[in-house]
């Protein structure tokens, strides 16, 4: 019996989804086994952990493989393994789904023993070439949440209107799909101080994007709070030549609405 657990995450687990966005992003997570970067904790504390802890005879690969098989028993040629997730076809009422399989992933800031241990806690996924990808998407969606509530309610709604003008720039050719991802639209606004929401949408909006255009975005966060937003050759980050082409096409549309 395989102890695991199965939860949204993206832009309908953080309620940030629009019309377009049929897609939803489901994780199953294996539990009784995890991926840890000791990276940060000194040789002493390495030892011990290396120690208290052994190495699984049941993998990531197995659990990935244990779950396409029940999905292709389950919903058959609507079953498409892809580089990271498995997709599942929409049909009449039901969504399109992308289905990650995930182990807990530990990022170690200090180790003692089992009972004197501290650790970010996170999921992590392969893609077919073998790259770990690490996230927190937990983090991701408290922190949303936390600043929605500070913002007053603003920021979801304003995350909601820029995903749709995003849209509407991918349909009129002017940036292309893919450029602009709703989990990076998302980190965008996290940034913005509170005090740059509120009054009106049309005001929050451009007092937002004023701020980003004119802030030094090297500095920004995901909303995770635990990697930049804007970062080179890494499967978390925002390439930065992205980031700014969305900007730009982002103000010309704003400025000449």
């Amino acid at each position: 019996m395989k102890d695991y657990k199965v939860f949204l995450q993206g832009s309908y687990g953080n309620d940030t989804n629009v019309y377009k966005e049929s897609d939803v992003d489901v994780v199953i997570q294996l539990n009784q086994t995890f991926n840890s970067d000791t990276s940060a904790l000194p040789p002493d504390q390495f030892v011990a952990w290396d120690k208290a802890y052994s190495s699984s005879g049941y993998n990531y690969y197995d659990f990935r493989k244990d779950v396409l098989k029940i999905l292709t028993d389950r919903y058959g040629s609507d079953v498409k393994e892809g580089d990271k997730a498995i997709s599942i076809a929409a049909i009449g009422n039901r969504r399109k789904a992308d289905v990650i399989t995930a182990l807990q992933y530990r990022r170690y800031h200090k180790f003692n023993g089992v009972f004197d241990e501290s650790y970010d806690v996170g999921i992590c996924l392969y893609n077919k070439s073998g790259d770990r990808i690490a996230n927190y998407p937990k983090q991701h969606s408290e922190n949303m949440t936390a600043k929605h509530q500070l913002t007053a309610r603003w920021l979801k709604p304003l995350v909601r209107i820029v995903k749709n003008m995003r849209n509407k720039l991918v349909d009129d050719g002017k940036i292309k799909s893919g450029v602009a991802p709703s989990y990076y639209i998302e980190g965008l606004l996290y940034n913005v101080p509170n005090d740059k929401f509120g009054t009106s949408y049309g005001d929050s909006v451009a007092s937002a994007m004023n701020w980003i255009l004119q802030a030094d975005r090297g500095n920004f966060v995901c909303a995770n709070e635990q990697y930049y937003l804007l970062w080179e050759n890494t499967h978390t980050s925002w390439p930065r030549a992205n980031c700014d082409q969305f900007l730009n096409a982002l103000k010309s549309f704003w400025n000449n609405w």
